[in-house]
């Protein structure tokens, strides 16, 4: 992911609201949200040139999420993939600190990066580049490629409206709308993040478009109080944003 937003213990009909979006090359082949053959406990799209993911669901054990930490100075071309961090954390059958504790001594490995995990009564955050585990507090919160809530532009419009969002019932098309937000931020707003101002302007909506890269798909995720989730994965055509796929799926009686 390269934006997640998250509202924890917030509302009392959804303890755990996630939205987020996945931005990536449009040539980087892709498969969309399903149970994996192989692991089927694991719910998932899968990055097809690496066979890691994004964004997880395990049916019994939480989600996981990751997000790239932004600095191409500090880019290991010959470092493992990213994508296998998410299943390992799901599989290890650990919750978010005991796995993040003894992931700790190999996370210098792997470029940087930001790792989400946990489920409705317990969330924590992971960044290599910190090296440090932090429980989530209640309240509304935005990661993008930097730390939890830096503020850059589109993670603090993105927690404003999310914010906006949960004072109501929140729906997945209102949570949609969030992620479809292609406003550009005046230039003063922007991060410096050493890929120069046209790729900062690119960068800085929630929803990305430009000719090579851009926002891949959207996943929501809602779970109530009993643990019952509600998962709706959007996938973008890249010629036309307007032209989308919906996957859902709900695990009922889901214990976490």
């Amino acid at each position: 992911m390269c934006l997640i937003l998250i509202a924890y213990k917030v509302s009392s009909d959804y303890p755990l609201v996630i939205a987020a979006n996945r931005d990536e090359f449009y040539q980087r082949p892709t498969a969309g949200m399903h149970f994996w053959e192989k692991r089927p406990e694991i719910l998932a799209g899968k990055d097809l040139k690496q066979n890691g993911t994004w964004f997880a669901v395990h049916r019994t054990r939480g989600f996981a999420a990751l997000t790239n930490h932004r600095n191409p100075d500090a880019i290991n071309p010959d470092a493992p993939s990213r994508g296998d961090i998410i299943l390992d954390c799901l599989e290890s059958g650990e919750d978010g600190n005991a796995f993040f504790t003894r992931f700790e001594d190999r996370a210098a490995r792997y470029n940087g990066f930001n790792l989400l995990a946990g489920d409705r009564r317990n969330l924590f955050w992971f960044s290599n580049v910190k090296n440090r585990v932090e429980k989530i507090k209640p309240g509304i919160h935005g990661l993008s490629n930097a730390f939890l809530n830096t503020p850059w532009p589109k993670v603090v419009s993105g927690k404003t409206a999310l914010e906006r969002v949960m004072t109501g019932k929140p729906t997945p098309e209102a949570l949609f709308s969030i992620l479809a937000d292609r406003s550009v931020p005046p230039d003063r707003l922007l991060p410096r993040t050493g890929i120069g101002l046209e790729w900062e302007r690119r960068l800085a909506p929630l929803f990305i478009q430009s000719d090579i890269y851009g926002t891949r798909s959207s996943t929501v995720m809602l779970v109530d109080q009993t643990g019952k989730t509600e998962i709706t994965e959007r996938t973008y055509s890249p010629e036309n944003p307007l032209d989308y796929e919906d996957r859902r799926c709900q695990l009922p009686g889901n214990p976490f």
